[in-house]
């Protein structure tokens, strides 16, 4: 089913708000887990979850009296999707009121890295934090209803949700697939699967619903973000697709909700033809089950 070519683990991008010496402790912990942000100000780091530049916040407990509390609460507010980790490396005489106030914030998770297993608490959590993005989500619940996919009906799948390259095209889907973008198109029609394209569009979709679980993101940073032209262009699209504005869109859907519509829509009515699908290639004797001769009954 899936590629036998081998991916490097994603690497979790992580904004902080560390000590010196805590960067590199950081840095040589989580060393092929995460590509670190170091900042010196929370300012930073919202512009990097606004920017959509990491998918976790470390913040550093002895640095926490040098921020504004507001923006802390700032951040979990408006982007809850976004898990934020408090690191306590050395205790002060501020550590317990710092520890406390960061969980009043909001800030749920506490990594002791003056124990020996502390380090290895975060490798941990930043390995987990890699695996559930979305693109592995998404698969995993395609995988569990396709399980006997051809492999290249299965890269089609992993292009729709994969990060790099973003695909938003039809010509760049097929560009991936080795195929032309005609023939791809001509394959989907003749086997009466909903177009590409269409699978396409709700994969783009389920990125914006889960982006807009943030309430941090504008519609605005949003389009931006999944390469539409503009907020008016992911606008029409929205409303062409699921017939009510990006708002009404924001506050029906998160990323679940939309992955659950992209299965009920385009892959649990075509189970059986998806799987014996080959986008990629034009084979002899397949033909849409609509198009097969009744079989003679057995005597």
């Amino acid at each position: 089913m899936a590629s036998d070519t081998k991916r490097s683990p994603p690497r979790t991008p992580v904004s902080t708000i560390l000590t010196p010496l805590e960067r590199s402790r950081v840095d040589a912990a989580a060393q092929g887990l995460c590509d670190a942000l170091h900042r010196e100000s929370l300012e930073e780091v919202l512009r990097d979850l606004r920017d959509q530049k990491a998918s976790l916040v470390l913040i550093s407990v002895t640095r926490y009296g040098t921020q504004n509390s507001s923006r802390v609460a700032a951040m979990v507010r408006e982007f809850p999707r976004i898990p934020a980790v408090a690191l306590l490396t050395e205790t002060q005489n501020s550590t317990p009121h710092a520890t406390l106030a960061l969980g009043q914030l909001g800030i749920r998770t506490l990594v002791d890295a003056r124990i020996p297993t502390g380090w290895q608490t975060l490798r941990n959590l930043l390995a987990s934090q890699g695996s559930v993005d979305l693109q592995r989500s998404a698969l995993t619940q395609i995988a569990l209803d396709l399980p006997n996919v051809p492999k290249d009906c299965w890269r089609f799948f992993e292009l729709l949700f994969d990060s790099s390259p973003r695909i938003s095209t039809v010509r760049q889907l097929a560009r991936q697939l080795n195929i032309l973008p005609s023939t791809l198109m001509s394959r989907f029609f003749r086997a009466e699967l909903p177009a590409p394209k269409r699978y396409l569009s709700f994969a783009r979709l389920i990125r914006a619903a889960r982006l807009f679980e943030n309430p941090g993101l504008s519609v605005a940073r949003v389009a931006n973000h999944l390469d539409y032209s503009s907020p008016q262009s992911f606008g029409r699209h929205v409303r062409t697709m699921m017939k009510m504005s990006p708002v009404k869109f924001r506050t029906t859907y998160d990323g679940q909700g939309m992955l659950q519509l992209f299965r009920t829509e385009l892959i649990l009515p075509y189970v059986e033809t998806l799987s014996t699908f080959r986008p990629s290639a034009a084979y002899p004797g397949w033909m849409p089950k609509s198009h097969r001769p009744a079989r003679a009954e057995d005597p």
